[in-house]
């Protein structure tokens, strides 16, 4: 797992504005609401909406149903592999009108199968030139400096606008670190006791491009992105007992990715609306993962291909300010490319899916409507028809078809301006992680190799969801959800016989199940407690799930899914001094992986950053931030099975890493200038 702390972001006097009154589930906030916080661009903006957890997106195949939770404009940005936290960066805040959050829903409105989501609307008219310019530095505790850069200019004119960027950093995986590690039998027998040493570190660059003007009594907005990533970790264990040895660990990842997209806009007439968009995407993955322990060793080496294209077509038409309604599908071609190799002790070994190449076929119909019968109450309906074919030649050879029909529909009711109740009741149809069909590796972790496996069925759930959100203290804003989900297909880990009888770990459906969940989120302003300028802001959420184990044929939780995620951010805002500083909080977490002859546990404990903000001059900010200020560590259990754990459910050995990462000493100096 790689907790990556990136600086590739880094190259990222009057009290507020209110915002307008709650009317018809839309609040709007000026540019004059976040005067007080300086911010520099739309995600510093997104982030102090009151009551709004941003949401960057879910990383799927395909465009329906993969965005975040915030619009540009009233439309979801077009590219797919820049993701939208780095498109709102390039926003800068002085082309930001205001910021309007709709909940539950409004005519006209995409809500990207969102409850609650955010539009930022920028100025019109406005020409000029425009850029950024930032440097940033970060030292850890190790002595490494890792450093960022990031230049973005921008301009328009005439109705033509453009805009490019540039930037490249280097991170620390925190995930990594110095602590101790032990093996021990059940009952307390040590068997092993050693100091373990890892360091990960990634360097990484992008490139974007995108340029608009009208065409054709509309307008037209072509996008360009390249990404490259170098990510390298190594570790020594060093063996004190029960005799001097050494464990080392070497794994070196390269990833490239190219993206063109292009989208087209045309109101045919007040009510009419046409967009196109179109998008051709590829990502090159090679990995080399080595181990060694005295003479024993392991080599595993991946390289996979995969691209994407894909066509969408929406037509949309607005009766009056109480109806709305949407149609349209979507094509998309997907194929990957892997080719694996793995031995041991320089044996060759068989995998399954080692080489495979997989193609999808995917098309998708559509309809949306949007009702609001009076000023309280507003219903949204959607269906969604997707029908695809999946083929694979190689190790895997096989051929089938899909169809799933995924009707949604959303209610809400604001009996009063400040409180809204709400209930969503819908399909959802995950997409299939073409990861997943091939092979992979996690030796740091003791679980070894992962076989890939292309017959995977998406997961499925039947969704129920409602809500609560009251407003109060002008600012402040309280959510309460509930949300259970019946699960049909479950995408898990379980058994999958290889070549010579052996047995494989391996994604593969493991049947039915049930994940609830219950959540809240709050933002507390502090103004009545003594604190002008001051806010508390945060989230939690509690999950319970529960699955059949495909090896011991018993109930448990679902793989790797957190029980409890909690993230807290207080801020004060300073703007006499030209000055703000706060902390986060990013909860501590588990997560337990369940596999043939093992159980995985990780726990990552809870990550807390000081930082402060100071503008010397309206174009400058210099920004501190102490990162992990608590040195907070991760710990990785792994108890390991004699074979199959249906057949010897009691471990043999329990193997505890504690990995220490320690503090970090981060400054950013950004400069803006044009318009």
């Amino acid at each position: 797992m790689l907790l990556m702390h990136l600086l590739a972001q880094a190259a990222v006097a009057a009290a507020p504005e209110a915002a307008a009154t709650p009317q018809e589930g839309v609040i709007a906030y000026p540019a004059a609401f976040f005067a007080a916080q300086q911010p520099s661009n739309a995600h510093e903006m997104v982030l102090r909406l009151p009551g709004f957890a941003f949401d960057d997106g879910d990383e799927i195949r395909g465009f329906e149903g993969g965005g975040g939770n915030v619009l540009i404009d009233g439309q979801r940005p077009t590219s797919k592999t820049d993701d939208l936290e780095e498109i709102l960066r390039r926003l800068p805040a002085s082309q930001v009108e205001r910021i309007d959050v709709i909940r539950g829903g409004a005519p006209g409105i995409d809500m990207q199968g969102k409850s609650v989501i955010a539009n930022v609307v920028r100025k019109q008219g406005v020409g000029g030139f425009r850029g950024l310019f930032a440097v940033a530095t970060n030292h850890i505790y190790d002595g490494r400096d890792l450093h960022g850069m990031r230049l973005e200019l921008s301009g328009d004119k005439d109705g033509r606008s453009w805009e490019t960027s540039a930037r490249y950093g280097f991170g620390a995986d925190d995930g990594a670190g110095d602590g101790p590690g032990i093996r021990i039998r059940p009952d307390g027998e040590v068997l092993r006791r050693s100091d373990i040493d890892s360091e990960g570190t990634e360097g990484n660059y992008t490139l974007t491009g995108a340029y608009a003007q009208p065409l054709a009594g509309g307008k037209v907005r072509l996008n360009a992105r390249h990404y490259g990533a170098k990510f390298k970790f190594e570790q020594d264990e060093v063996i004190s007992f029960p005799a001097p040895g050494l464990i080392t660990i070497d794994d070196n990842v390269r990833l490239f990715e190219n993206e063109i997209g292009g989208r087209f806009d045309r109101d045919f007439g007040a009510r009419t609306k046409l967009e196109l968009v179109g998008l051709h995407q590829t990502r090159d993955r090679e990995v080399i993962s080595q181990s060694a322990f005295g003479p024993n060793g392991g080599l595993f080496a991946l390289e996979r291909e995969t691209s994407e294209t894909i066509a969408r077509s929406v037509l949309k038409y607005r009766f009056n300010d109480k109806l709305s309604l949407e149609a349209g599908a979507e094509g998309a071609f997907n194929q990957l490319d892997s080719t694996t190799i793995y031995t041991e002790n320089g044996v060759p070994q068989d995998l399954p899916a080692a080489n495979v190449t997989v193609e999808e076929k995917r098309g998708e119909v559509f309809g949306k409507a949007v009702w609001r019968p009076t000023s309280q109450w507003t219903v949204e309906g959607g269906l969604r028809f997707e029908g695809s074919k999946i083929s694979s030649d190689g190790d895997v050879a096989l051929e089938k078809t899909l169809h799933f029909l995924k009707p949604r529909l959303l209610v809400s009711w604001s009996p009063t301006p400040n409180t809204q109740l709400r209930a969503r009741f819908e399909r959802v149809v995950g997409q299939l992680d073409f990861a997943d069909f091939v092979a992979d590796s996690s030796f740091n972790s003791g679980s070894g190799v992962t076989a890939g496996n292309p017959d995977l069925e998406p997961e499925q759930a039947w969704v129920a969801e409602v809500a609560v959100e009251q407003r109060f203290l002008g600012d402040g804003v309280l959510v309460l959800t509930a949300r259970h989900s019946e699960l049909s297909d479950v995408v898990d880990v379980g058994p999958l016989p290889g070549p010579g009888g052996a047995v494989f770990d391996s994604p593969t459906n493991i049947g039915s199940g049930t994940k609830d969940e219950i959540s809240a989120e709050l933002t507390l302003p502090l103004t009545r407690f003594g604190l002008k300028g001051a806010q508390l802001k945060g989230d939690i959420t509690k999950r319970w799930s529960s699955v059949r184990d495909p090896t011991t044929g018993r109930k448990r939780e679902i793989s790797d899914l957190h029980p409890l995620d909690w993230n807290a951010t207080f801020s004060h805002d300073l703007p006499q001094w030209r000055l703000s500083y706060g902390v986060d909080a990013y909860g501590a977490w588990r997560e337990t992986s369940y596999r043939v002859a093992l159980i995985e546990t990780v726990k990552l404990k809870t990550y807390v950053r000081p930082f402060a903000e100071w503008r010397p001059r309206p174009d400058i900010q210099v920004r501190f931030e102490l990162p992990n200020v608590t040195s907070r560590g991760l710990r990785r259990t792994v108890q390991v099975f004699d074979g199959s754990r249906k057949t010897n459910p009691i471990a043999t050995r329990i193997d505890d890493q504690d990995i220490q990462f320690g503090r970090m000493y981060y400054v950013r100096i950004r400069k803006t200038f044009g318009a």
